[in-house]
């Protein structure tokens, strides 16, 4: 009977030393699935944060606009930018660090004229580590890809309405959206003042000016008329020139018609 309960305790323990092996043996596959999974996670995640806070001054995919913010999506911001700006780090604490802290001044005033502000909740703004991370797991994606063609929409001729106009430039090129709340159009908000009714509240804060004359010029001149409660310099000072007059007259003539 005792040399049957060894035989089973041998068993069973040459068994469970076999089951153990097995396990061991597919961890690292198995962590590696998990971690890739996570990591997929991540880049979904990233892209819609992105799509929401970062494509109206960077534009779709990360593409850049023109004259406003460079591209993320190329092959230079992954082998020269680093080395541009003179950062000692990794690219990924480079895109951390840029997103939360922001960047007031253009490192490249004679190419792109849009400032970038601070998007860390331990500076003021809306993200939290986790969802800087999630953009910056997006942004690194694009590494094997970066500056290929990526199947972007044929363009479309502008409205001939200039409110239309001008909504399109504020959710675009104009990157209000990216930075301003506007009702049931832009879910931002915590960097800059609410815009959902300004097209009333503009003619009241200023004696003498009308809406559309203050709108105006808190485009153009940002520290003109510092909302309480935001702070001076937030705002780029360089939308009067990197928008074209048409283009600035368009969006005064939408965001007057918020009430």
């Amino acid at each position: 009977m005792k040399l049957v309960q060894i035989t089973v305790g041998i068993v069973a323990t040459i068994l469970t030393l076999v089951i153990l092996l097995v396990v061991g043996l597919g961890e690292p596959n198995r962590m590696a699935a998990e971690e890739a999974s996570q990591k997929g996670k991540s880049i979904e995640e990233g892209a819609l944060l992105f799509g929401e806070y970062c494509k109206p001054c960077h534009g779709p995919q990360a593409k850049g606009i023109q004259g406003l913010c460079p591209p993320l999506n190329d092959q230079y911001f992954f082998n020269g930018r680093l080395k541009e700006v003179g950062y000692p780090g990794s690219l990924r604490d480079y895109i951390r660090s840029t997103i939360s802290g922001g960047r007031l001044v253009s490192t490249r005033p004679n190419l792109y004229a849009g400032a970038m502000p601070p998007w860390a909740q331990d500076f003021g703004g809306p993200l939290r580590p986790d969802q800087i991370d999630n953009i910056t797991d997006y942004l690194l994606n694009f590494e094997k890809t970066a500056g290929q063609e990526m199947g972007m929409p044929t363009p479309t001729p502008p409205p001939n309405d200039p409110v239309a106009r001008g909504k399109a430039i504020v959710l675009g090129k104009g990157t209000c959206g990216g930075c301003h709340k506007i009702e049931g159009t832009s879910a931002a908000g915590a960097v800059g003042p609410e815009l959902t009714k300004i097209g009333s509240t503009a003619a009241t804060r200023v004696p003498g000016k009308t809406a559309e004359e203050y709108i105006h010029e808190s485009i153009v001149n940002p520290s003109a008329f510092v909302v309480p409660g935001f702070p001076d310099n937030i705002m780029p000072k360089t939308f009067g020139q990197a928008l074209t007059a048409d283009e600035l007259n368009d969006v005064v003539a939408y965001l007057s018609t918020l009430k």
